[in-house]
């Protein structure tokens, strides 16, 4: 069970808000960030690797941080880099994925600067942001899902649905 902040109460986790997958008009903001400032285009490094940001409901500033599955990374690149397919989901050269690996669940930890490419340093698999986060190099066996997005009053918004399921096969 899950505790809200309502002593007594508990909720059934496919209701807590704060573990329900991003969804089509939250805002983007930088993890671990208490203000719960939407970000920007600007506020991402252009090139030089990702940070780390939630979706959060605008309206009951709820962050949904309850599940690490909705750990995303957020990379920006000149819109020119970005493979026709990316670019579609792209909002101002801003491009968001899940940070989990799909080979074995692990976190996408690392930026290769050299390769710009997105490093899962478990298992050695790597993944090109700028072309869907296809798989490079390693064991895993597809590209890491993607969120799309939008820009909404200078914000970061979630445009729809992750690509793919996020996480990976049990087999």
């Amino acid at each position: 069970m899950v505790f809200t902040s309502v002593p007594g109460i508990y909720l059934r986790p496919q209701d807590n808000e704060a573990a329900a997958r991003p969804k089509e008009g939250d805002r983007l903001v930088r993890a671990g960030d208490a203000s719960q400032t939407p970000l920007k285009a600007a506020d991402i490094p252009l090139g030089t690797g990702f940070i780390t940001a939630w979706a959060m409901d605008p309206a009951a500033k709820i962050v949904r941080s309850g599940s690490r599955l909705n750990l995303l990374m957020l990379l920006r690149f000149n819109a020119t880099a970005l493979a026709a397919d990316t670019a579609s989901r792209a909002a101002e050269g801003v491009v968001a994925y899940t940070s989990i690996c799909t080979h074995q669940g692990c976190d996408v930890d690392q930026w290769l600067e050299r390769e710009q490419h997105l490093f899962c340093s478990c298992h050695e698999s790597s993944f090109d942001p700028r072309d869907g986060a296809k798989v490079v190099d390693g064991p895993a066996p597809r590209p890491l899902p993607a969120l799309p997005l939008t820009i909404v009053d200078g914000a970061l918004v979630v445009a729809k649905p992750f690509t793919a399921p996020v996480g990976y096969e049990r087999g």
